[in-house]
């Protein structure tokens, strides 16, 4: 039986007993359904993970006793930017949760001229702190030692005009290359994918005026969370953890 993994971002150390917080509470007792002495494996995004045991104590707070410290590591040597337009419910949660399953580091919620989602003031943060939560729980999942950062939504031309060393990628459908035949440096790519109704021309020509380089995903149209996964399972089969 596999051991669940919960992400606790506090200081962890072998043999301490510490209390979970809320979020982890919730999810070892109410969705695994964990009981005192169940085995269940930690980690704080700072590397590696322990392995632990539930200790019981309140229903709110309950406490685990941490025991060996294992040194892994599944990131991707490709260090993955994400811009994506802001889609609709379930299809955003999707793009990030695939995100994080294919070794993204950092994803960026884009506004952009077709997005039909408008975010601002208490909106936005119950969005932003929902798009983390989904973050966390894809990385619990999939065996991530480090939950990758989710960014506050931002304006296109913000994230045109933010640094970036790196590839910078922008996915275009009457775009004139793929992704193969980069002479840049492989190890960094920044990639912008539009929402539902994509990348207007006028944003696209902006981008490239930016540094971004126009690709596409062959000859058909892709939803923009099927875009996504395509784009970053060929973006880590080229340069990345999915080749080896």
């Amino acid at each position: 039986m596999r051991i669940p993994r919960i992400y606790l971002p506090k200081a962890l150390n072998t043999g301490a007993t510490l209390e979970l917080d809320e979020r982890a509470a919730r999810h070892a007792l109410k969705v695994l359904r964990l009981r005192a002495g169940d085995a269940l494996v930690l980690f704080n995004g700072e590397g590696g993970e322990y392995a632990a045991t539930l200790e019981g104590g309140p229903r709110d707070a309950p406490r685990v006793r941490l025991g060996e410290h294992r040194a892994r590591s599944v990131e991707s040597p490709l260090r993955l930017h994400l811009g994506q337009g802001v889609a609709r419910g379930e299809r955003m949660d999707f793009v990030i949760q695939k995100a994080v399953e294919l070794g993204v580091s950092t994803i960026t919620p884009l506004m952009t001229e077709r997005c039909v989602v408008r975010l601002s003031g208490e909106r936005q943060a119950r969005r932003l702190e929902h798009w983390r939560g989904v973050a966390i729980s894809a990385a619990e999942q999939c065996g991530r030692d480090r939950v990758p950062t989710i960014e506050a939504p931002m304006g296109f031309d913000e994230w045109l005009d933010s640094a970036w060393e790196g590839l910078r990628l922008v996915l275009a459908p009457l775009a004139q290359r793929g992704l193969r035949g980069f002479e840049a440096d492989t190890s960094r790519a920044r990639l912008m994918i539009g929402p539902e109704g994509g990348l207007t021309d006028a944003e696209i020509e902006r981008a490239g005026a930016a540094g971004y380089e126009a690709v596409r995903l062959g000859p058909r149209i892709l939803r923009t969370e099927t875009a996504a996964v395509a784009a970053l399972t060929a973006l880590q089969a080229l340069w990345g953890d999915l080749s080896q």
